[in-house]
């Protein structure tokens, strides 16, 4: 097992949904209307008048085998539309109960 968390524009959560959607994924916990500021290059989303956007983060446990599937489609979206402010990262599960 693996964990995604997937950190985006709270605006896209749609397009987020349908890619775990797509790949069979039903469980995961939301954080809606997170504060952060990712690359160099990203514009910073703390909620304030000045950067008013702000995030929210998914995480889900998923069986190996989806991984890569939900990775490239997570990517593709990021090409696409680079105010997504996409990231996604994996980690073992080392165990559940």
């Amino acid at each position: 097992m693996k964990a995604i968390l997937i950190t985006y524009n709270q605006a896209y959560y749609d397009e987020i949904a349908a890619v775990l959607n797509a790949n069979g994924v039903t469980g995961f916990t939301e954080w809606d209307e997170i504060k952060g500021h990712g690359s160099t290059t990203g514009e910073p989303h703390y909620g304030s008048h000045a950067w008013p956007t702000l995030n929210n983060a998914i995480i889900s446990i998923v069986d190996d085998d989806k991984v890569d599937g939900i990775l490239k489609q997570l990517h593709e979206k990021d090409l696409k539309a680079p105010g997504l402010g996409l990231r996604a990262f994996v980690w073992n599960v080392e165990g559940m109960i």
